[in-house]
């Protein structure tokens, strides 16, 4: 599972080929032991964070939305994803 980006302690994971447990577009953030998978729309799919972690994770979503396309578009292709700049 390729790391997208890494920002707060929370950690932006892409999954190969994983379209077909939620059928739509999405990544897996890590922050402590929490885990969630989130649509790149910012929508919760599965898992939990904490509210304060999911609101900058969602924010980090929509300024790198097009970007999550590509990795995605990617991903389920099994094709190398890049790298995603975190928050500052």
């Amino acid at each position: 599972m390729p790391e997208l980006c890494r920002f707060y302690n929370i950690v932006i994971k892409m999954i190969f080929s994983d379209n077909d447990k939620h059928h739509k577009p999405h990544f897996h953030a890590y922050y402590a032991e929490y885990e969630a998978s989130i649509g790149i729309d910012g929508e919760l799919l599965a898992g939990s964070l904490p509210l304060k972690q999911l609101r900058i994770v969602q924010a980090w979503a929509a300024i790198h939305e097009n970007e999550l396309y590509k990795a995605w578009n990617n991903a389920v292709r099994n094709i190398p994803i890049d790298k995603i700049e975190p928050l500052r």
